[in-house]
């Protein structure tokens, strides 16, 4: 699943279990949960401390995302509900400019870019 908010880009699969290798079966309870900049896992986890707290941001320059944390199904589903809760704009992308400010403009510009990805898909 991919996640566009206003924290930042996520891509949360469910983690594989074990030491997480690929011929390790997945576990359907535990969340692993992606993203390309660091800031954006920070600000999730600052935000939402009682369920992602205790989790820590791991970094590998070898995987297509090079910042991920683990997390119990359980809990992810609460951030979900939260994020949900929070929606309190009527604009997203001129929310993300508010909520990160010029350090956030490559993010931004990038959902311009996906904005107009998608809009070509609808027509």
């Amino acid at each position: 699943m991919w996640i566009f908010t206003r924290h930042g880009f996520f891509s949360a699969v469910c983690a594989r279990q074990g030491n997480g290798g690929h011929e390790m079966p997945v576990d359907p309870d535990r969340i692993m949960v992606r993203a390309r900049m660091l800031p954006h896992l920070e600000s999730l986890k600052e935000n939402f401390p009682e369920l992602l707290g205790d989790c820590e941001i791991q970094s590998s320059g070898s995987t297509d995302y090079a910042y991920r944390l683990f997390v119990k199904k359980s809990s992810w589903e609460a951030v979900l509900a939260g994020l949900g809760k929070d929606t309190d704009y009527d604009n997203f992308k001129k929310e993300v400019f508010r909520h990160q400010g010029k350090s956030g403009a490559a993010y931004e510009r990038s959902l311009h870019d996906v904005w107009s990805v998608m809009n070509k898909l609808q027509k």
